[in-house]
């Protein structure tokens, strides 16, 4: 009769046993990659905006160049481009310039990008057109004897353009230039 009035002691669950397992794990796991994916999509949202840059890169005179300024770089803001427009980052190059931030392992001024090429610039302008443009009595910057050349050889976004031409040559529509020429 003793035995049938002994209580059953109930000994307390481990961490172990209460905490690691698979269904609780599981739990974990998905709350990570949906808190991690979101605040990923927050910083790839965040990073739409060129000020974002600013707040942990060089950038700042990348930024000035396009928000305020007399340079190509402005002209695309005032087109409503923006620096993704151009600055295609996968998640990849994103997450790599980062590191380089945070390991204080980049380059002040950054490496000049040459990215301007005649097929990179046609998918917004029409290269005919441009010609059109520019059909001057004197000579055409984008019809001339050099014949086809990257459009970065003379066109600048963040810094001055430079005409080309004017190593040679002496051409009046020099003075009609805006003010992003040298």
């Amino acid at each position: 009769m003793e035995q049938a009035q002994e209580q059953k002691v109930v000994q307390p669950k481990s961490f172990k046993n209460k905490f690691l397992n698979k269904k609780m794990l599981m739990i974990v796991l998905i709350a990570c990659i949906i808190l991690g994916g979101g605040g990923f999509v927050g910083v790839q949202k965040a990073s739409d905006n060129p000020a974002f840059c600013t707040l942990c890169h060089n950038m700042q005179s990348y930024y000035d160049s396009w928000n305020d300024s007399k340079l190509l770089a402005n002209k695309h803001a005032a087109a409503g481009v923006n620096c993704h427009d151009c600055h295609e980052s996968s998640i990849s190059i994103q997450a790599e310039e980062g590191l380089k931030y945070v390991n204080n392992n980049y380059e002040t001024p950054l490496e000049k990008r040459q990215f301007a090429t005649e097929e990179f610039c046609t998918r917004c302008h029409d290269l005919e057109s441009v010609k059109a443009k520019t059909n001057f009595a004197e000579s055409n910057p984008h019809d001339n004897h050099n014949g086809e050349m990257e459009c970065y050889t003379c066109h600048n976004m963040h810094q001055e353009s430079k005409v080309f031409c004017q190593q040679c040559h002496s051409f009046s529509w020099y003075n009609d230039l805006p003010d992003y020429w040298k």
